[in-house]
């Protein structure tokens, strides 16, 4: 079964493809409590992902990329008999995920590179908000569904807000002659589009599912959502600035996100996030 909602046909041609995200940066250092200031709302989606998941008894189940471990911890309320493995690249994650969840196994490992020692046969191999910085999906989402036994699902959500105001402002204010300069190393946003997941998928299995959801968080303040995006977009645009710099950086991001996130009439803020999900069934 292959289902793609209505609103992939009206907007799938307006999604750029994966060139137009290129732009300069380093990859960002990590930092838990930093990420976990917003954690009901970044875990949402990862509830939203997992209820998806059409089995009812996993027992081995990987969560690639999983952070502090919120995710890992849905995965494991929801499914209370299965060994659920959370891998990360950051140590600073890590140490906070061990700390919080003991009964969970997490392990240092990148998604890039050798999978080989995770062993294969997973119910789930799932991935909440993390691929975005993994590079050529086409050779990883295989590799992915590779760890996967027969019948066994992989579940994959992506951030997909690159037409939002945040994700503009940030991007116009970095290529702007005052700030280029501090972002020499190009960087490229490997998110594809849906039509190309789509076309992934469709060669790993005919059992896939693509869809898109909003989510209208509400911020009490403009602070709320510079401080929102401290803890992963604007990472790498901080962490490639001398100290003396970030906080003149920030208020340039300030200034437009006033002006481009209106205040409601009770004096609260509508941050509107997209997210791009998929799951597909191992043959």
């Amino acid at each position: 079964m292959r289902i793609i909602p209505g609103g992939f046909a009206r907007t799938c041609s307006g999604y750029p493809s994966k060139t137009v995200f290129e732009r300069s940066f380093i990859m960002p250092d990590w930092n838990a409590s930093q990420y976990l200031k917003f954690e009901k709302q970044r875990t949402q989606p990862a509830i939203d992902l997992a209820n998806r998941i059409g089995l009812t008894n996993p027992v081995r189940i990987l969560d690639v990329g999983c952070g502090p471990g919120n995710s890992s911890r849905v995965l494991k309320d929801k499914y209370i008999q299965a060994r659920v493995i959370g891998i990360d690249t950051s140590e600073n994650m890590l140490e906070k995920a061990r700390a919080d969840h003991p009964d969970i196994e997490f392990r240092l490992c990148d998604a890039s590179g050798d999978l080989s020692e995770l062993g294969e046969g997973y119910d789930i191999v799932f991935s909440n908000a993390c691929l975005q910085w993994v590079p050529d999906h086409e050779r990883l989402l295989g590799r992915l569904m590779g760890l996967l036994r027969k019948g066994g699902v992989l579940a994959v959500q992506v951030p997909y807000n690159w037409s939002e105001p945040i994700h503009i402002i940030i991007v116009e204010i970095s290529k702007t002659d005052r700030w280029n300069d501090y972002f020499p190393e190009k960087r490229i946003f490997h998110t594809l589009t849906p039509g190309e997941y789509f076309d992934i998928l469709s060669g790993l299995t005919p059992d896939f599912e693509i869809w898109e959801t909003t989510y209208y968080h509400v911020m009490e303040s403009h602070e709320a959502i510079l401080e929102w995006y401290r803890g992963t977009g604007l990472r790498p645009y901080l962490d490639a600035l001398p100290d003396g710099k970030k906080s003149e950086f920030e208020k340039e991001v300030m200034d437009r996100l006033i002006e481009a996130y209106p205040k409601q009439k009770n004096g609260e803020i509508i941050f509107r996030f997209p997210r791009l999900f998929f799951t597909a069934v191992a043959r």
